[in-house]
């Protein structure tokens, strides 16, 4: 006789993941029960008319060194997020969250311009005007939920603890003396004062490993103009 064919072995069942509560939702379980409300067209064009400010604003540094057309506060931001984006993460960070950091760390210049350490104000006083500034700027963004996320990634920077801040604030001095390097090549004047100022404040591997690049590119291109190389 044949014998019995043994039973074929019952598959696991598919693990589904659980279907969301509704009750789960709401803003105790740390969730919004409904979308963040917008930005109005009347605060959508506000914050513009705010920002074009920036394309327009020169960097101080840069004015006071005489440089020709200088760069733009605007212009210094939109490389530094771009950047963030191209480095993807770096030092274990929220790549994103390091790209919105970059886009708003000096948006309170638009209305108190780019202070700077030969400007004649103290560390202090160029803080409270800038947190004063950003105050006006979250009520122009209609004090809900955009405004809360600019403000928040705006003070996170200035206090620079987490890794996000750190990477940034990296960022800001690798973007200043990388034009520093390009302004000096095409303009013929001398701007190392910016890279000294950057020495020994790097927070990160990553920033200490670009800046190191960047002035080995700018140190060999003194060098070849000394020899006459780049007439």
């Amino acid at each position: 006789a044949r014998g019995v064919a043994a039973p074929r072995p019952t598959p696991a069942p598919l693990r589904r993941p659980p279907r969301a509560n509704l009750a789960d939702m709401s803003p105790a379980a740390g969730e919004p029960a409904s979308p963040p409300a917008r930005l109005s067209a009347a605060e959508a064009v506000d914050f513009l008319q705010l920002l074009e400010k920036l394309k327009h604003l020169k960097r101080t540094g840069w004015v006071r060194s005489g440089v020709a057309g200088a760069e733009s506060v605007a212009d210094h931001s939109f490389r530094m997020a771009t950047l963030a984006l191209a480095l993807g993460g770096a030092e274990g960070t929220d790549a994103m969250r390091c790209v919105k950091m970059a886009l708003v760390h000096d948006v309170a210049e638009a209305l108190v311009g780019d202070i700077t350490p030969h400007c004649g104000v103290s560390d202090e006083e160029k803080h409270r005007r800038e947190a004063e500034a950003m105050a006006q700027i979250a009520s122009l963004l209609g004090g809900g939920a955009a405004a809360e996320e600019v403000s928040l990634l705006w003070h996170e920077y200035e206090q620079g603890q987490t890794a996000e801040a750190k990477l940034v604030k990296d960022l800001d001095k690798l973007e200043m003396i990388a034009q520093a390097s390009e302004y000096e090549q095409a303009q013929g004047m001398d701007l190392s004062g910016f890279f000294r100022s950057t020495q020994g404040k790097w927070r990160t591997q990553t920033g200490g490993a670009i800046a190191e690049e960047v002035t080995r590119r700018y140190e060999a291109h003194k060098a070849q103009r000394a020899d006459g190389g780049d007439e």
